[in-house]
């Protein structure tokens, strides 16, 4: 198949899924001998129109892994505006060193009724949003590596393909989709309020230049009071890891508590990536 664009289509707040997903789709570009396109869709208003893709497309799509599918808040616009046409795709998740549950299956369903055959797929490591010790350093170059080995397989499936496949690439995770992990406590009791909780602000520390309002994937926080959330947060700490003054941060005991446990757990080990193909 002529494949004349090679796209990065992404949702990347800390930017380690952007750096897996543009990585990977410059490579399989160069090896296709096509053109290179990138798409991201972090805030509102790159997500208010339909994006479609045809035939001679190619669609690397990437997403973070939230509570083990793809994030709540970002699934109606994955599911609902993203089209292709007979477009071959590579789904790729990236996750915070505990699982990606059912984010991939979710991400490839999602893409192959909505008019895209993935033939390739990946899940990768990337620091946790939460934290900087769950993945520290992830992607590293054994993960980028990994990427790498994705693009030039993928690459020269599609160079050997006449036709747009049957069937999508199989990957891990349920099918049916489960339901999103519930953070809980050591008794199993679901952490209380944990979906409430939301950026504070050090007033000693902020400089009000705006840059965290300006990077919210939710538009939550108010440009004329950036102490002020106004919105949804989804826990992406856009605004916490990217604050140059480091005057972003939580206090919200649930989420402290389930930052701390997640920790506890799995900081310690090196969770794999994968690819599928």
């Amino acid at each position: 198949m002529e494949i004349k664009t090679v796209w990065s289509v992404y949702f990347s707040a800390t930017g380690t899924t952007e750096k897996v997903v543009t990585t990977l789709a410059k490579t399989v570009a160069q090896e296709l001998g096509a053109q290179y396109q990138a798409f991201s869709f972090n805030l509102p208003k790159s997500r208010e129109d339909e994006l479609t893709f045809g035939p001679d497309d190619l669609v690397v799509m990437g997403m973070p892994v939230y509570a083990g599918r793809v994030p709540n808040l970002l699934l109606p616009y994955v599911r609902d505006k993203v089209k292709g046409n007979g477009t071959l795709a590579v789904p790729v998740v990236l996750y915070g060193n505990r699982n990606f549950d059912d984010g991939l299956m979710e991400l490839k369903n999602v893409m192959r009724d909505n008019g895209f055959m993935p033939v390739a797929a990946g899940a990768f490591v990337g620091e946790h949003s939460f934290s900087t010790i769950l993945g520290a350093g992830r992607p590293d170059a054994d993960d980028m590596a990994l990427v790498d080995e994705l693009a030039h397989k993928a690459a020269e499936k599609v160079k050997g393909l006449t036709e747009v496949p049957a069937q999508a690439v199989e990957v891990e995770g349920c099918d049916p989709i489960r339901p999103y992990y519930t953070p809980r406590d050591r008794h199993g009791e679901p952490i209380k309020d944990f979906l409430k909780a939301k950026p504070k602000t050090d007033p000693d520390k902020c400089v009000k230049c705006g840059l965290c309002a300006r990077l919210c994937p939710m538009g939550s926080i108010d440009p004329n009071d950036v102490s002020n959330v106004v919105g949804k947060c989804i826990k992406c700490c856009a605004c916490v890891k990217k604050c140059p003054k480091g005057a972003k941060y939580f206090d919200h005991e649930g989420y402290l508590y389930h930052q701390h446990e997640l920790e506890d757990q799995y900081a310690g080990r090196r969770a794999p990536s994968k690819i599928f193909l």
